[in-house]
């Protein structure tokens, strides 16, 4: 797949992708024409993915204590962890273009984790939004 498209599936941006793929992090390579196509794996389980958001910049030490807690929760119900998705988004909209990504992105497993407050949200279908706030 081309490298826009993995880091869309990601939910990260083109410039980390492009970063990554210069750091030689990705099982990938440049055509002739010099398109990026990375190697999409094809074995195992593909995993769950953990979502923290936090509504300002101010706010990033708060994403770490909510990963840290779902890292928690997913360890003890046995789930391999295969992708971390943070976001700044203000909580006055709806607009989640990462957690939109992760959503629509049919690799992951049927559950996804995130905190609804103080609680562990699992949504039921990767699908479906869990409707956190």
């Amino acid at each position: 797949m081309k490298l826009s498209a993995y880091a869309e599936k990601l939910g990260i941006s083109d410039k980390t992708a492009w970063r990554w793929w210069k750091e030689g992090k990705l099982d990938a390579y440049q055509t002739e024409t010099g398109t990026v196509i990375v190697h999409e794996p094809i074995d195992g389980p593909a995993g769950i993915a953990l979502y923290a958001r936090v509504s300002s910049a101010d706010q990033k030490d708060d994403l770490v204590r909510q990963l840290e807690r779902l890292q928690t929760y997913a360890i003890a119900k046995g789930d391999t962890v295969s992708r971390i998705v943070m976001e700044v988004a203000s909580g006055l909209n709806e607009s989640r273009p990462k957690l939109t990504a992760l959503l629509r992105d049919g690799s992951m497993s049927a559950r996804l984790y995130g905190l609804c407050g103080q609680q562990v949200c699992v949504s039921g279908s990767a699908a479906q939004s869990p409707g956190w706030g």
